[in-house]
């Protein structure tokens, strides 16, 4: 894998909304307890719904736009994406750009967002203003254009780790709101690769690419107990502050109660075990103590794991109620009046994700989208009404007659209608 260096600006492009520049200098942000909670929350009941297959997901591009979302809405609308996003609408988007630009400062990683609306789209100044500056962008209403543009930021702002936006875009799309994230970090301790042939589970027998690394710091792994089963958590730390949590659970634990567990460890939900506390035997899933005879005083963990690459696209609205997305995707009437005077309901919400652990480091990349489309339907007629037809399709005579003295100015008949021209060619 190649880590290139995160310290380096985008270019501007003038034809679409862009910002992604790692930012330096002055007092450092950290994302507030409350934006952390927030979104680990979202995290871990995300989780809980995802199947067996490889997937990558996450929230931290979801969670901002579904709280600027919650800010501008109102109705049914505004109480479901509340519940997802877990806090009162009116505090959801000064929350929301705190984490944007927090996250600028988070070293290796890239964040971005941006937000595309109809050149006849009225915005609510109020709302738009509350974004971070330059990001605003137009859809010019030529979907090869628009689609061109779009996903030229989705690669800028991801590091050409994704290339595309995931939301459909046509002449019908009045507005999309996305954020962006790249991260990397290489290992302050790199592993080295070898060949893994498990002895048992799903993979046994198969001769596999692993890694391999040991320390001394015992404590770099831990067992938690939790109400689904024990879960051992090893820490692989990187050089920019950026960790990997490497989870594995009791073999009945299924993928979602994993991720949702290991969730729950961050904040501290359970009680875990440091590695220099583990009992002999076999403390926790994957691990096996007891002693041995070394020519150095220090102890030794011992790591093996197996690198990976993958790839996650999550139609949002396949879960709407997780999301709050189920009424704010009502076509019939409008939900986000915050955002503009005009009828708004999302048609379309999307994340593309990519993740890479190898022997150097980190790697991943994650963009969220939102599709907004004009809303409402025309009024039910209001009444019921007399319809009269009358047709001159025969000979007919007329009178031209004076309105004040009636008087009769002209009249006459019609027998032979006007034909309609032809051209020669046509005969």
């Amino acid at each position: 894998m190649s880590i290139p260096d995160m310290d380096g600006g985008v270019p501007a492009n003038e034809n679409h909304a862009i910002m992604c520049v790692t930012v330096r200098g002055g007092a450092v942000m950290q994302p507030t307890a409350t934006s952390v909670s927030a979104v680990n929350r979202l995290t871990a009941r995300w989780a809980t719904g995802l199947g067996p297959a490889d997937t990558v997901f996450s929230a931290t591009t979801v969670w901002p736009l579904l709280a600027l979302l919650a800010h501008a809405a109102e109705g049914p609308a505004r109480s479901e994406l509340e519940e997802a996003v877990g806090m009162r609408a009116d505090d959801a988007a000064a929350t929301a750009r705190d984490l944007l630009a927090a996250l600028k400062d988070v070293r290796g990683a890239r964040s971005a967002i941006g937000l595309w609306t109809g050149r006849a789209l009225p915005l609510n100044p109020a709302w738009a203003s509350g974004l971070p500056t330059d990001t605003l962008g137009v859809l010019t209403g030529d979907p090869h254009a628009d689609r061109k543009a779009l996903d030229a930021w989705a690669s800028d702002c991801t590091d050409g780790l994704i290339r595309s936006m995931p939301v459909p875009l046509d002449g019908g799309t009045e507005l999309v709101l996305a954020a962006a994230q790249a991260v990397r970090t290489r290992w302050l301790q790199p592993f080295s690769e070898c060949e893994m042939v498990p002895e048992k589970g799903p993979w046994a027998g198969r001769y596999l690419v692993g890694l391999r690394r040991e320390t001394s710091l015992l404590d770099r792994v831990g067992v938690a107990e939790t109400e689904a089963g024990r879960l051992t958590v090893l820490k692989v730390l990187g050089d920019t502050g950026v960790d990997i949590h490497l989870l594995l659970g009791d073999p009945d634990m299924p993928p979602g109660q994993v991720l949702s567990a290991g969730a729950g460890t961050l904040a501290g939900r359970y009680r875990t075990v440091p590695g220099h506390l583990l009992p002999a035997g076999d403390p926790g899933p994957g691990l096996e103590t007891g002693t041995e005879r070394s020519l150095l005083p220090e102890p030794t963990l011992a790591v093996r794991t197996s690198p990976y690459s993958l790839g996650g696209d999550h139609d949002l609205l396949l879960r709407p109620a997780l999301f709050g997305l189920s009424a704010a995707t009502d076509m019939s009437h409008g939900h986000f009046p915050g955002i503009s005077g005009a009828p708004l309901a999302v048609r379309s919400a999307r994340q593309a994700a990519v993740a890479v652990f190898d022997a150097a480091g980190f790697e991943a990349a994650s963009l969220c989208a939102v599709g907004m489309a004009a809303a409402g339907m025309p009024p039910a007629p209001r009444y019921l009404t007399r319809r009269v037809e009358v047709s001159f399709d025969r000979p007919f005579g007329f009178l031209a007659v004076h309105r004040t003295s009636r008087l009769v100015l002209a009249a006459g008949w019609v027998a032979e209608p006007t034909p309609y021209p032809v051209d020669e060619g046509d005969a």
